[in-house]
Parts: structure tokens; C-alpha cells; sequence
């Protein structure tokens, strides 16, 4: 199993905590960080400052040396196809290649109309994501010259530079062009399967269970299958809440510091109880045995949903636990 670290930057966070969250967590030997994209700010209370997910990345590429680093997941909505691919590539080249992208069709409309950003129907989006992952494979992967048309999207007799850094050990082309390697999010739905199955290297299941994250996963390799792809070839992650301390006294504090930042102030052991079947919860010991789960139903890499990320200490006590 393989561990990346995700925060929920919205949460209030600045720069230089994520910073400090990042650090920490090359220290320690994550071998990726992923943070949200959004621009409103939950859970917990409304109006907390919240950062540009690109903008904090390319900062983060500058301070940090091994750690890859991406966003999980950006919506297509809130920027312009070639813009994302022209960011993106800009992140990768300030990382010296260790950028992971993840997309997503997005779904939280309030944000969107705060800062008056188109949100259509969920039909749409999914439109636009499938023609987002395609102009991301023709600009990195075409020669100068390529074309395309879409509902959403033309583009004309693109040169796109520089491309993705090319070095040992990252997703490929058909061709052989390199690129940074590419998530699509979501809760499985028959669409977003379809649409990884064509373009992603890694699907990426949020908030499920060992049983849903096997179904889901079977749902998945059928999709491959179905148009000629190896199902071995699509990796299989799960982005799952995380809360865990080195014996019950750390964990019950935990637990009231996260309730505490969700403002959420009564009900804390069925708030915890609900989210038990599906989150990394509680001592190394409860840790690892649902890691064995979700292992076991296929995933090969969990995303550990952080929710309390200012206290550190729990990032160096998910590695102890789960892979020092």
C-alpha cells in the first residue's frame, strides 16, 4: 500500500501552514501531497480564508525536493482548458516533474456563484471533464499542429512549450511523450468510470468503504475491458478521512479538536460511528487493520483525508503506524 497525505486547505489554512503541512510530510516520507481545490470555505465555519490550489502548488514546488505534489480534485469549471494545461505544465516544470493531477467535473455550486463562475448541469460538466483530459492528452502528447474541436472547447494548430518534464518513471503516451500522472475523482459513478477507463492512470474513489471501494473497482476494470485497456494498467486509490493517535487518550483528543473545527458540538460518537466503516480511524493498531481492508478490496494507495492538519503530530504518527 502507498500513502499520499490530502488537506482540505479551505479549511482556513495559509500558505504557510500548508507550507509547514508539506514539509512535515516529506520529512516523515510521504511519497505524495494532495490538497483540495475549492474557493469556499467548509466544513466548519463560512468566510475563512482560502488560497488558489495552483498558486499554493507552484509555491510548494520551490520548497520541497521529493515529494510529489497535486491537486485532488480540480474542477473543470474554474478555469479554461488550455489555461489549466498551460498551469499545470508550469507547476510540473517548477517541481522538476513531480506534479499528479487529479479532475473532477465539480459539485459545490455556492462557490462557483460567489465568484461568478459558470456551474451547469452535472451532464455538462461531465462533457466538459471528459473534453478537459482530452486536450491535456493532445497539448502534452501531439506533435505541433494538433486540432481539436469539442462542444466546449476548439483549439486550432496548438504549439504547446514546454511539455511535461520528461524523466524515468512517468506516465507515457502512446507515443513515449512523458506526462504527470493523471487521477480522475469521484464516488464511481458509470460516467467517471467510462472517462478514466479512456484517459486516466489512476481513479481515485472518494468516501467508500472497503466493500463499495471493491464493488466500485470491479465496476471499474469491466469499463477498462470494455474498450480494449488492460485493467492492470488503471491504479486504484481511495481518498479516505483519517484520525488516528498512539493510544485512545491521543485519539479522544483528536476527535474533539476535529468536531471543534467543524463546529459540530454535540453528537460526537455517532458523528464518529457514522464515518467508522469508512475512515482510518483511532490507534495504529485499528489503523492498520482497516488499511488491510481497503487493501484487500484492491485499492493500492489510500489518500489519508486530514482534517486537523495544524497538528503535526498526527502526520508523524500516521507514519509511524502505517509505513515507518
Amino acid at each position: 500500500m502507498r500513502f499520499a497525505l490530502m488537506i482540505e486547505p479551505q479549511q482556513g489554512l495559509t500558505y504557510a501552514d500548508q507550507l509547514a503541512i508539506v514539509q512535515r510530510a516529506e520529512a516523515v516520507g510521504f511519497e505524495s501531497f494532495f490538497r483540495s481545490d475549492h474557493y469556499q470555505s467548509f466544513p466548519g465555519p463560512a468566510g475563512e480564508p482560502t488560497t488558489d490550489a495552483w498558486s499554493v502548488l507552484a509555491g510548494l514546488a520551490r520548497e520541497t525536493s521529493r515529494i510529489a505534489l497535486g491537486t485532488l480534485v480540480s474542477p473543470v469549471t474554474f478555469r479554461r482548458f488550455g489555461q489549466l494545461a498551460k498551469i499545470a505544465t508550469t507547476v510540473d516544470e517548477m517541481s522538476g516533474g513531480r506534479l499528479e493531477f487529479g479532475l473532477g467535473a465539480g459539485w459545490n455550486e455556492v462557490e462557483h456563484r460567489e465568484l461568478g463562475l459558470p456551474f451547469p448541469e452535472i451532464k455538462e460538466r461531465a462533457d466538459m471533464l471528459e473534453e478537459q483530459f482530452a486536450v491535456l492528452h493532445g497539448l502534452w502528447g501531439e506533435p505541433d499542429g494538433w486540432s481539436f474541436r469539442g462542444a466546449h472547447v476548439t483549439i486550432e494548430s496548438a504549439r504547446f512549450h514546454p511539455k511535461p518534464v520528461d524523466r524515468p518513471g512517468r506516465s507515457r503516451f502512446p507515443n513515449g511523450a512523458a506526462r504527470p500522472r493523471l487521477l480522475a475523482g469521484g464516488e464511481g459513478s458509470p460516467r467517471s468510470l467510462r472517462i478514466a477507463a479512456r484517459y486516466a492512470d489512476e481513479f481515485n474513489l472518494s468516501s467508500s468503504s472497503p466493500d463499495t471501494a471493491r464493488a466500485k473497482f470491479a465496476e471499474l476494470a469491466a469499463a477498462c475491458e470494455t474498450i480494449g485497456r488492460d485493467a492492470a494498467t488503471m491504479g486504484r486509490s481511495v481518498m479516505a478521512g483519517v484520525l488516528v493517535g498512539r493510544n485512545n487518550v491521543e485519539v479522544s483528543r483528536r476527535k474533539a479538536d476535529l468536531l471543534a473545527a467543524f463546529g459540530t458540538s454535540g453528537g460526537g460518537d455517532d458523528w464518529f460511528d457514522a464515518r467508522e466503516p469508512r475512515w482510518i480511524l483511532g490507534t495504529p493498531d485499528q489503523a492498520r487493520a482497516m488499511v488491510a481492508r481497503f487493501e484487500d478490496a484492491g485499492a493500492e494507495r489510500l489518500m489519508l483525508q486530514d482534517f486537523v492538519p495544524r497538528d503535526l503530530d498526527m502526520i508523524d504518527v500516521m507514519a509511524e503506524a502505517l509505513f515507518n
